[in-house]
C-alpha cells in the first residue's frame, strides 16, 4: 500500500509538473502571439509612412514641374531669340565669305579642266 501511495504521489507531482509546464507553454505562446501582433502593428505603420512618404515625393516633384513650366518656355523663346540673332548676323558672312571663294573655285575648276585636257591629249601620243 505504501508503494501505491508513492506511486500515486509521483504521478500526481509529475501530473501537475505537466500542467505547470503547459501553463508555461500556453505563456510562450501567448507571449508569441504578442510580440507578432507588435511587429505587424510596427510593419503596418512604416508601410503607411512609406506610401504617405511616396505620396508627399510625388506631389512636390508634381508642384516643382508645374512651376518649371514657365521657366522652360521662357527659355526655349530666349533660345529661339539668340538663334535668329546669330543666323542674321552669320547669313552675311557666309554670303561674303561664299563670294571671296567662288572666284577661287571657278579657276581652280578651270585649271583641272585643263590639265585633264592635256593628259587627254598626251595619252593618244603615248599609247603610239
Amino acid at each position: 500500500m505504501k508503494f501505491s501511495l508513492i506511486a500515486a504521489i509521483v504521478v500526481l507531482a509529475l501530473a501537475q509538473g505537466s500542467l505547470a509546464q503547459d501553463d508555461l507553454t500556453l505563456e510562450k505562446v501567448g507571449q508569441y502571439f504578442e510580440e507578432m501582433k507588435n511587429k505587424m502593428t510596427l510593419e503596418l505603420t512604416e508601410i503607411i509612412r512609406n506610401q504617405d512618404l511616396a505620396n508627399q515625393a510625388q506631389t512636390f516633384l508634381e508642384d516643382k514641374k508645374i512651376q518649371l513650366e514657365p521657366l522652360a518656355t521662357q527659355i526655349q523663346e530666349q533660345v529661339k531669340t539668340v538663334a535668329t540673332n546669330m543666323e542674321e548676323q552669320i547669313k552675311p558672312m557666309a554670303a561674303n565669305v561664299q563670294a571671296l571663294v567662288q572666284p577661287m573655285i571657278e579657276n581652280f575648276q578651270k585649271q583641272m579642266e585643263a590639265v585633264f585636257q592635256r593628259l587627254t591629249e598626251q595619252t593618244p601620243a603615248i599609247g603610239n
